[in-house]
């Protein structure tokens, strides 16, 4: 007899590798800014983009003089809300 707690182990580790995947999109962006990567690639591009997207409501939420500071402050909250966030559900999920 299968209980309900087998059935959403793969659905927990589906949502902790969702928000590992955002993070680490994220932080690729944030050390690919910061050794001032060629924004003509499309890979740079890419990640850029999706890094964008998923940082959207904290992109510029701090408003630091120097922009890498910005950059760092604004995208690594994103990318820290997302792990954090991410797996406090897949552990909910996982002990349900």
């Amino acid at each position: 007899m299968t209980t309900r707690k087998q059935h959403l182990g793969p659905a927990a580790t589906i949502i902790a590798v969702i928000a590992d995947v955002a993070a680490c999109i994220i932080g690729l962006w944030i050390i690919m800014y910061l050794f001032d990567a060629n924004r003509g690639n499309n890979l740079v591009t890419f990640v850029q983009d999706a890094a964008r997207w998923l940082a959207g409501w904290s992109h510029d939420l701090f408003t630091f003089d120097e922009e890498w500071a910005r950059v760092v402050c604004g995208y690594g909250l994103a990318a820290v809300v997302y792990l954090i966030v991410g797996h406090l559900v897949a552990s909910r999920v996982r002990h349900y």
